[in-house]
């Protein structure tokens, strides 16, 4: 399938909203609800988006279109949104995503980059030689994982009080 920057560009603007309706005023039991050793809560999974549009996307983004394979993208810290998850509420870190988030978009607006830029090619730390139409593409579908993996969690958090049921709840298994 082709990218087009304008689905990607609208699944990126509707991420915060998305969140925003799942998980604002969710008690801080259910906030921190993980699926177990090594997983991340809802809380911390929107610290680590409100990072890595900081950190990750743009930059990445930025250094493609600037020097092209010339230059190995920095490595991603995904865990460098612990210690800011550690000191905001739920709220407060939604409301720094939907911030972070406009400012990510303003930015990728700014960029402009059209099918010749999409088509550049940069360097990833692991991957080697990879798109901007496969980064932004990837940025989008990340949203998505994510999503995804706050909705099993939650879903969890009800696998015993739905008792036989959970045989036909596909967000149990």
């Amino acid at each position: 399938m082709n990218v087009d920057l304008g689905t990607v560009r609208a699944q990126l603007s509707r991420t915060p909203g998305v969140l925003d309706a799942l998980l604002r005023g969710l008690p801080d039991d259910w906030a921190g609800l993980t699926e177990g050793p090594g997983t991340w809560s809802p809380r911390g999974v929107v610290a680590h988006l409100t990072h890595a549009d900081r950190t990750n996307w743009l930059p990445r983004a930025r250094v493609l279109l600037a020097a092209g394979e010339a230059q190995v993208f920095s490595p991603f810290d995904r865990a460098g949104h612990q210690a800011v998850e550690a000191t905001l509420s739920l709220n407060e870190l939604l409301d720094d995503f939907a911030a972070t988030r406009a400012d990510s978009l303003r930015a990728l607006d700014a960029l402009s980059p059209g099918p010749a830029e999409l088509a550049r090619r940069g360097t990833h730390p692991e991957f080697g030689p990879v798109t901007l139409a496969q980064l932004l593409s990837t940025w989008a579908a990340h949203d998505l994982d994510h999503i995804m993996q706050i909705t099993r969690t939650l879903g969890g958090g009800y696998r015993d009080a739905v008792g036989p049921w959970q045989a036909y709840l596909r967000i149990m298994r």
